[in-house]
């Protein structure tokens, strides 16, 4: 007498993932693209002006002088808050999730409206000074 076959279990298929949603927007919106509605977004936040922009780097300090107005837009809102502490335009505009091009017309008009302060970043010496080093020394020895 021989033994009965055991059969294989097959692990159950697992259900397809639904559809990804369409890239191109609806009810006419964009250019066919995708980035339209974005696009629309950063020209409604720089606004229409035709004025200069202020000489930014990605390291340059951004520091709020006040508290936003109620005038204020939601983006110059977020950013005066965040600028409680010194932070650059670069982690601004990661924080924001705002090119930098956008973000220097944004702080180019809160520079205008005496919102913001805009500073240059603190360098720190790559050596350190002689005479510091040398009262550590002697501090040390008198220990």
């Amino acid at each position: 007498m021989t033994a009965p076959r055991r059969k294989r279990r097959r692990p159950t298929p697992l259900p397809p993932p639904p559809p990804a949603p369409s890239p191109e927007p609806a009810d006419g919106e964009g250019d066919g693209e995708g980035g339209g509605k974005d696009l629309e977004r950063l020209y409604i936040i720089a606004g229409a002006g035709d004025g200069g922009r202020a000489e930014l780097d990605l390291v340059t300090l951004i520091v709020a002088r006040t508290e936003p107005p109620p005038s204020a837009g939601p983006e110059q809102t977020a950013l005066l808050r965040l600028c409680t502490a010194p932070l650059s335009v670069a982690e601004l505009s990661a924080y924001l999730k705002l090119p930098f091009s956008a973000m220097t017309v944004l702080i180019t008009e809160l520079i205008t409206a005496e919102l913001v302060q805009a500073r240059a970043p603190i360098i720190r010496r790559a050596v350190a000074d002689r005479s510091l080093l040398e009262a550590v020394m002697h501090g040390l020895q008198r220990l």
